[in-house]
């Protein structure tokens, strides 16, 4: 009997990958919050969650005839600016760090919660193939 992973592992095997590229813009964010005329960026992670689960592809065209055709379903999503939640300080820069690091450390539990699932989704499927 063949083991799908798809249904063993659900959707946490999605989640940890699109985590892990929100962190990278959010760091990015913060990295920025002092950069004159910097947009602070974000992406819709369930549109990027449902696009990854689908199966759906980046939709990356090919402009030559010798390009290899590439696609990803990891679903990064659409990175969009953020809109801002302060009054602009005159440097046109729309990053407010104490939201950002909220973002960021709700997204990091997020991740280690899903890293925890699927560790104990291996844990058990590895006592399954041992016969425990």
């Amino acid at each position: 009997m063949a083991i799908s992973f798809d249904k063993a592992l659900g959707v946490h095997q999605y989640t940890v990958g699109l985590r892990e590229r929100n962190a990278e813009l959010i760091a990015t964010n913060i990295a920025q919050a002092d950069t004159p005329g910097f947009k602070a960026k974000g992406m819709d992670f369930q549109q990027a969650l449902q696009a990854a689960t689908s199966g759906t592809s980046m939709g990356l065209d090919i402009t030559d005839g010798r390009h290899i055709p590439a696609s990803s379903s990891m679903g990064s999503g659409d990175v969009l600016f953020r809109t801002p939640t302060q009054p602009d300080t005159g440097d046109g820069n729309t990053v407010d760090v104490n939201l950002e690091r909220n973002l960021f450390m709700q997204n990091q539990l997020r991740h280690q919660a899903s890293l925890d699932f699927l560790g104990g989704k291996f844990k058990g499927l590895t006592k399954a193939l041992k016969g425990e």
